[in-house]
């Protein structure tokens, strides 16, 4: 069974169409977050570095020319009508908290939002959404978007080719151990996240001074 599946997938990524289909979803994923691109730059990855096809080379260029192509797609789309999507949104759902986050860090930090967003679960598409339905010079998101799709797809490829590398004769062994050290990292990030909220200091009630209490009672 585990032959077969990987001669099909041998199929599959040998074929030139696998550069083709990559950038595809690579884009994709910038404004519709639910497509797997991330598993797909790692398993060809593991690909390159167990057989020597697709070239790793290649397929990091790929990706991040879809990833940047798809976030642009994704800020026009947030300045057209970002701010009718966050309307929609329900204040306690996961994707509004995420879109509060990202815009309270692009407040924060700025344009380098872009290039953390990029590696937290949700965060790639409500930061350029963020970024588009605020107003965020195009020029600015361009620049900080091509360091973010290049480093995203440097390091989802290189998980998989270090996968690769390691079971050289049993590429699925490769990609499980990409995915696995991928969703390591990403756990890793919000359990910090999560110990650094919860530690924050609570903002303490003001106190009224006395002759301002006074005042209010006359």
């Amino acid at each position: 069974m585990n032959d077969a599946i990987i001669h099909a997938v041998e199929g599959f990524v040998t074929s030139p169409w696998v550069y083709v289909v990559l950038f595809g979803i690579a884009a994709l994923d910038g404004f519709f977050p639910v497509v797997p691109s991330e598993t797909l730059v790692i398993t060809l990855g593991v690909f390159a570095a167990s057989t020597g096809d697709p070239q790793l080379v290649l397929v990091i260029v790929v990706a991040a020319l879809g990833a940047f192509t798809g976030d642009h797609i994704s800020y026009w789309i947030g300045r057209a009508s970002g701010q009718k999507i966050f309307a929609k949104l329900k204040p306690e759902s996961r994707s509004r908290k995420a879109y509060d986050r990202v815009g309270k860090m692009l407040e924060e930090r700025g344009g380098l939002v872009l290039v953390v967003a990029r590696y937290i679960p949700g965060g790639r598409t409500a930061a350029t959404l963020t970024t588009g339905a605020t107003g965020f010079p195009r020029r600015s998101f361009t620049f900080f978007d091509a360091i973010a799709a290049s480093s995203w797809a440097i390091y989802s490829a290189c998980l998989g080719y270090v996968g690769g590398a390691a079971f050289e004769d049993t590429p699925l062994y490769g990609v499980a151990l990409g995915l696995g050290i991928a969703f390591s990292v990403t756990l890793l990030h919000e359990g910090v996240r999560w110990l650094r909220h919860r530690r924050a200091p609570k903002a303490e009630p003001r106190e009224v001074p006395a002759q301002e209490e006074t005042r209010n009672a006359a």
